[in-house]
């Protein structure tokens, strides 16, 4: 499985979009800031969105796709499915 994902600062913050073959490992890797750069840099670990694929192409599509997008279709679509903003790494884990 592939996963298109988004990362928030906080809720409404600064917004990151990835794509990962383990979405479990990458959240905690975001979130322990063991990947130096923009998430880092700005505090962004909070696992906001995801989409599930089976073909990376497609997650890799669907990325560039949103990274497009302006700012107000990105929340409406992080709204639509997690409405008040929830880390979602939680539910991943079990916890």
């Amino acid at each position: 499985m592939y996963y298109f994902y988004i990362l928030a600062s906080k809720n409404h913050g600064a917004l990151y979009t990835g794509v990962t073959n383990n979405l479990v490992r990458r959240t905690y890797e975001h979130k322990e800031h063991f990947l130096p750069g923009f998430t880092s840099k700005y505090n962004i670990h909070k696992l906001v969105y995801y989409e599930v694929f089976g073909d990376i192409n497609r997650a890799i599509e669907r990325e560039k796709q949103v990274k497009k997008w302006n700012r107000a279709w990105k929340e409406h679509l992080i709204s639509r499915m997690n409405p008040n903003w929830n880390d979602l790494y939680d539910n991943l884990i079990g916890a």
